[in-house]
């Protein structure tokens, strides 16, 4: 048994992991990471990168259905490879975490450990069974995994999550996606684009991350046109038959209908990785999910030297949330007991869906009620948005009711990822309504609907 003494352990080499073991040699201390599944972060191997493949492969796809209002017209059928859309999308996958790799070997091999670390108290640690470390501080990293409710389990290898998606060698014929979040929206458009019979499935009645009833509403209504979502389905029934799912569910129009899928796709959300850590064992106070409780601005789980970063703590599961997450747990292990909170950034939160939907800022789930104004608008009659024929989306902008400051933003329309930027920059510098209209807006752009809702603002304080 080898024995390894430290002064930070980092648990997990993903981008919490790695942006902590930077910040801890940057602060002079020794610091090891432990790993015991493969190199490469989330995002880069079955998260952002993959599904964003997926859906560019999807976005053309569709872009060749519907170019004819333009007067431009592709004679033939416009034919979908389903191996080869799989192909790119692996190859492209692997070359982004071949920068995530090529990253992790230029750190010291003395400074990697292979394996899985469960505490034995608060600040030793057994990897594997071949070493032993004594570390000054921890900073746990494992990240999440995908949520499979038990009953899904009776499709056997009929089900997936988003990881498998992305080892498929060619497209599917039919697949059913229970959880409408970014996950399930994104990949399930995705594939109805790509030729995929695709049903998916809520409950609740939620639409992606949206809080806000209008938008949601304005939401639910758009992806209907496209492919088949019920955000508050009913299932009567699920069973595995040979080599396909079977569900029965009463659809939109109330029938009781039976289909049959070659995959379900549980899109049900993320938990962290915390149950194999052995936090049993530590003087830890733990929540319901076994999270060790800490202090969200320094990420110090109580008054220990052990720090909680990235998805493994669950606050925003995005990546740039994930760096300065770890950036904040190393610096904070290395100056321990000095520690101090970190920098949390405006929220942003984008879904690459086709309208593409957007947060920024606080939702309106966070508002207190009669302390802020709504401004709104449309772009279905937006300028540039009509001669692009992107034309469908519906924008809200929270201001406070008392100083006109920018609160936020929901919405689902054109190029939202981009206006995301721009709005979150503004809830950063805390601006107010008027100051954001003294900036300037460019003709034509979608940007112009940014300013149509901030004046509608102006008009109700």
């Amino acid at each position: 048994m080898n024995t390894i003494s430290i002064d930070i352990a980092i648990l997990g080499a993903g981008t919490a992991g790695l942006a902590a073991y930077r910040a801890a040699k940057a602060a002079g201390k020794t610091a090891l990471l432990i790993e015991g599944g493969p190199y490469g972060t989330t995002c880069a191997r079955v998260g952002c990168m993959p599904s964003k493949l997926l859906i560019a492969a999807a976005e053309a796809a569709h872009e060749l259905r519907h170019i004819a209002p333009f007067g431009v017209r592709v004679d033939g059928d416009i034919v979908i490879n389903g191996r080869e859309v799989m192909d790119r999308v692996k190859r492209e996958r692997d070359r982004f975490v071949g920068f995530v790799l090529e990253s992790v070997d230029g750190i010291p091999a003395s400074d990697r450990l292979r394996g899985y670390a469960r505490f034995v108290d608060n600040l030793t640690l057994q990897v594997d069974d071949h070493t032993t470390v004594k570390a000054g501080r921890v900073v746990i990293a494992t990240g999440s995994s995908p949520n499979i409710p038990a009953p899904f389990k009776v499709f056997g290898d009929r089900l997936v999550v988003n990881d498998d998606v992305f080892s498929w060698d060619t497209l599917p014929r039919r697949v059913a996606v229970f959880g409408p979040g970014v996950i399930g929206l994104e990949l399930g458009q995705a594939l109805a684009r790509l030729g995929v019979i695709v049903r998916v499935f809520g409950a609740r009645g939620g639409v992606g991350p949206l809080s806000d009833p209008a938008i949601r509403d304005y939401a639910r209504s758009a992806f209907q046109q496209e492919f088949y979502l019920d955000p508050d389905a009913k299932i009567e029934a699920m069973a595995r038959e040979g080599d396909e799912a079977v569900i029965r569910y009463v659809n939109l129009k109330g029938e009781t209908v039976t289909e049959r899928f070659d995959y379900v796709l549980a899109a049900t959300g993320r938990s962290p990785n915390v149950a194999s850590l052995g936090l049993e064992n530590t003087g830890l106070e733990l929540d319901a999910r076994g999270v060790p409780l800490f202090d969200r601005e320094t990420l110090q789980c109580g008054s220990s030297p052990v720090f909680i970063a990235g998805d493994a703590n669950n606050i925003l599961p995005l990546l740039h949330e994930a760096a300065d997450e770890g950036k904040t747990a190393g610096s904070n292990a290395a100056s321990y007991p000095d520690v101090k909170p970190g920098l949390r950034r405006a929220p942003i939160g984008v879904v690459f869906s086709d309208p593409q939907i957007a947060m920024v800022g606080a939702r309106f789930a966070d508002l207190e009620p009669g302390s802020f104004v709504t401004g709104e608008v449309s772009f279905e009659n937006q300028g540039r948005s009509r001669v692009m024929l992107k034309n469908r989306g519906l924008m809200h902008v929270y201001a406070d009711k008392a100083t006109g400051a920018f609160l936020g933003a929901e919405w689902i329309g054109p190029r939202a990822e981009n206006i995301a930027h721009t709005l979150a920059w503004a809830v950063q510098m805390e601006l107010t309504v008027e100051q954001m209209l003294e900036m300037p807006f460019y003709h034509p752009v979608v940007e112009e609907g940014v300013r149509t809702a901030l004046r509608d603002v102006v008009v109700k304080l």
